[in-house]
């Protein structure tokens, strides 16, 4: 069943006559641009020095990228919820505390 923030989504796409122009690819571009437009705004940019007006921004550019990322899964009828659930066990599995904890790195399987 779909969320109440995918239905509102499917509406809003509907209502435009968007969905011809969702395809996975388009809507895989189209996050990879909104994501890049997220990344512009940390550019050469301390954390601690982000202005009320670039936190504005971050939060825009993040619900854009959800956006995408939902019609994406939708359109490939993936359930974005379950898939998460399943990646974190198996990420549960492999960056146990006693390996990961307090490490950056990347570890091999």
């Amino acid at each position: 069943m779909a969320t109440l923030l995918l239905r509102r989504l499917r509406k809003f796409r509907r209502d435009r006559d968007w969905e011809q122009f969702h395809t996975p690819r388009n809507l895989a571009t189209a996050l990879g641009s909104e994501i890049g437009e997220l990344l512009e705004i940390f550019r050469w940019k301390m954390d601690s020095n982000l202005t009320d007006e670039e936190r504005e921004k971050i939060k825009m550019e993040i619900a854009d990228i959800n956006i995408f990322l939902n019609y994406l899964c939708d359109s490939l009828c993936i359930d974005l919820e379950q898939i998460t659930h399943i990646k974190m066990d198996k990420n549960e599995t492999r960056y146990t505390i006693e390996k990961a904890k307090g490490n950056s790195q990347k570890i091999s399987e």
